[in-house]
């Protein structure tokens, strides 16, 4: 049986007759294989120039849609293809408690009640999971610690509707 290796160099082989490549890298990231390569090559065929941002710079968007992202980032990966476009999330809350900590509320909407149960996993360890690589990410975003409540709701073909749409920030 021909590996995936030996069919995949005869394939580059060609493409690379076909066209001109500056650098050709196979890799897997799945394997982690040859990921240094990568981006040293990236690194070596990208033009020199100023930042194009300064360390003051933000982006335009604000912490709670950044949260949001990291947290839907999370669960994009966490559930791999289980639930891939039906899920939104929303900061419902958030704010400093007497600790200094800060208090962050989030729902995860998904578009039908059979979705509920694939994010939240048996007893809840997906959320756990999802939870916890948030969190991690949040305490380096804000610089302070978090607390990171995640709820689960239904609303049902939320994506076809724009005025839910706006409500989350996704118009």
């Amino acid at each position: 049986m021909v590996g995936l290796k030996e069919r995949l160099l005869p394939f580059i082989a060609q493409l690379a007759e076909r066209f001109e490549f500056r650098a050709i890298v196979p890799v897997s990231a799945a394997k982690n294989s040859n990921l240094k390569s990568l981006t040293e090559t990236v690194a070596k065929e990208l033009p020199l120039s100023p930042p194009l941002f300064g360390p003051e710079d933000r982006p335009h968007r604000d912490d709670k849609f950044r949260i949001a992202e990291i947290v839907r980032e999370k669960l994009t990966i966490e559930l791999n293809q289980e639930v891939p476009y039906g899920i939104a999330v929303e900061i419902e809350a958030m704010g400093d408690d007497e600790d200094g900590r800060r208090q962050i509320s989030a729902v995860i909407w998904v578009d039908r009640e059979g979705q509920k149960p694939i994010v939240i996993g048996a007893d809840g360890s997906r959320m756990k999971r999802v939870g916890s690589a948030a969190r991690y990410e949040i305490n380096a975003l804000l610089g302070v610690r978090v607390h990171l409540t995640l709820w689960v709701k239904v609303r049902e073909n939320w994506a076809d509707n724009a005025q839910a749409l706006k409500m989350l920030g996704l118009e």
